[in-house]
Order: C-alpha cells, then sequence, then structure tokens
C-alpha cells in the first residue's frame, strides 16, 4: 500500500540507499509480503482516542463436558489472537456464572437466554470510539482465518453476542474513582449483565434517558456499584460466522454492565432482586436478562469445576 521506491521514469528515489538490484534483508521481505507500510498509514490518520465508543459483549455455553477444553481454548488462544491482538480492541476481561450464580438470574422466561441459566462465560472488550468500521473488517478476517486453521473451538454455543455502540455511563462518586475507560482494567469484585428491551425506538430512547438521568442515579447512591456502562446492539455484519446469530432488538434493546466493588452473592437481594419491578415501574421496558458474574483468574481453570 505504501509508495513504489521507484520515481515515474524508472529511476530509484533519492532517499533509498538499498542499491537497485540488490538483494533485499529479510525485513524487508516481510514488511512486503505482509503489506507492512499499510500500518504505519493507518496509525496516522481517524480516531485514536481512548474512550469506550463501542463493545463487543458475548455470553456463550461451552458444550456439557467441554467445560475445560473450552476454558483452555479461550484462555491460551482465542483471547488474544481472536480479540486483544486486533486493532482498536484495547482492554477486555472475561467473568464467569458458577452454578450458584446462574441461579440467581432472572426472568425464568427470558429472550436473552434460553434457558435463563445458559451462557456461563461472559467476555467483555471495548473498541476505541469512531473505529468499529475498521475493527470489524479485521475481526471477520481472521476468524475466517482461525476457522481454516483448526483454532476455533467448536462445542460451544453463543447466546448473546453482539458489538455495541456506547451511549453513557453513569457513576457513582461523579468525578472520583475509575473512568469507564479502565473499567476492564479495574479489579472488579463482580459485574451484572442486564438487558432491557422496550416496545420500539421511541421508547428505548424514552428508557434510555430515564436511565441515564433520573433512575441510575438514584440506584447506585451508596451502591457497591462504581459504576453502570449503556450500550445498545448493533447488527453482525453479512460475513459473520455461521455459528454466530444475528443479534436481536437492534432498535429496541438496551444493555447495561454494572461493575461491582463486591462479589455479587453480597449484594444480590438487596440491590438487585427488585430489578425488574423497579424497570417495569418505569412503564416502558422490561428486563429480559438479569444475570451476575465474576471475574476469572487469567491462565487457571478456576471455577470450571462449580459451572453443573
Amino acid at each position: 500500500m505504501g509508495d513504489d521506491p521507484r520515481s515515474t521514469d524508472g529511476s530509484r528515489s533519492t532517499d533509498d540507499s538499498r542499491p537497485a538490484d540488490g538483494p533485499r534483508s529479510a525485513d524487508d521481505t516481510r514488511s512486503a509480503a505482509s503489506g507492512g507500510d499499510a500500518y504505519g498509514e493507518l496509525a496516522a490518520v481517524g480516531p485514536y482516542g481512548v474512550r469506550p465508543g463501542h463493545a463487543l459483549i458475548t455470553m456463550v455455553e461451552p458444550h456439557p463436558g467441554h467445560e475445560f477444553a473450552y476454558n483452555r481454548w479461550y484462555e491460551d488462544d482465542h483471547y488474544y489472537a481472536g480479540a486483544m491482538a486486533m486493532p482498536w480492541m484495547y482492554a477486555g476481561r472475561r467473568w464467569v456464572a458458577t452454578r450458584e450464580l446462574q441461579l440467581l438470574r432472572v426472568p425464568e422466561k427470558s429472550a436473552v437466554a434460553r434457558p435463563v441459566t445458559a451462557g456461563c462465560y461472559l467476555s467483555t472488550y471495548w473498541i476505541t470510539e469512531g473505529r468499529y468500521d475498521e475493527h470489524m473488517k479485521w475481526t471477520v478476517a481472521i476468524n475466517k482465518r482461525l476457522n481454516r486453521d483448526g483454532r476455533v473451538h467448536q462445542a460451544r454455543t453463543h447466546v448473546f453476542t453482539a458489538f455495541q455502540d456506547h451511549e453513557a455511563t453513569v457513576y457513582r462518586d461523579g468525578a472520583a474513582g475509575p473512568r469507564d475507560l479502565h473499567a476492564l482494567d479495574h479489579p472488579y469484585q463482580g459485574l451484572v449483565l442486564e438487558v432491557i428491551d422496550a416496545a420500539g425506538p421511541r421508547e428505548r430512547a424514552e428508557v434510555l434517558e430515564w436511565l441515564r438521568a433520573r433512575h441510575l442515579p438514584r440506584a447506585l447512591r451508596d451502591s457497591p456499584a462504581a459504576m453502570v456502562t449503556l450500550f445498545r446492539p448493533t447488527p453482525l455484519p453479512g460475513d459473520r460466522m455461521t455459528y454466530v446469530r444475528q443479534v436481536e432488538g437492534v432498535d429496541t434493546r438496551l444493555t447495561l454492565l454494572w461493575f461491582l466493588e463486591c462479589d455479587p452473592r453480597a449484594c444480590w437481594a438487596e440491590r438487585f432482586a427488585a430489578r425488574e419491578a423497579e424497570v417495569a415501574a418505569g412503564g416502558l421496558g422490561r428486563v429480559e436478562l438479569l444475570a451476575p458474574f465474576i471475574p476469572t483468574v487469567p491462565g487457571t481453570d478456576r471455577y470450571v469445576d462449580q459451572l453443573r
């Protein structure tokens, strides 16, 4: 993608000291073969802020009997090759729901998880604002390559996987404390995934404003949750992997991530048991999933024996 080192008349440009017919170095060969110049050009233009303008939120259920194999594949390979090594995906964290945590989920008849206990692993990733399109081109291409190379664990089901656009973040402590850009690196002890469905696009906008301006500031007061990030899902590209179903509720759904300073079990009854009723009382939307998680311990199989 870079400029040809020769000028239009066939002579060599003055800033290239390599002999015209001399051998290429190993670095030159690697750079040419990989289109190395493109990396410098792409990095020189476009947005490069730190705000999490977009997210990948993916909840997955390993098939029974494959829990350890799935965890090792994701920890040892896919978290990096299929996520963190990609351009513009700058933060990530994995979460797990033991059977005890799965049984806290509501509602029993969920439009997101069927059954509601499905999806014991959750991965969350931040993508630089304004870089969604570029990231999507890369992620589709690399996942096709990983599939061709046999580096994709097939014994799993995507329960809730969606790229999402950031709508708002509500903080408990105002300007103090970690910001949303730090949320996946800060050592939070738990996370609650909440999915709210509205009747339509207009109602979703009203739910978002109600949550952002009125409800969440009250709910976070004296809460063990330091912040709530709010996202809306975007449709997956048509050339996505066939094992990932198209996103539902693109025009009607909101996804909330509650970042907790304690284990969810310690505050569930007091802070989350009434969430369905609280949202319903707003009259604009309904909770379709409320699911607590705790962080995985990278590089280990901790909690894998507690999933069933």
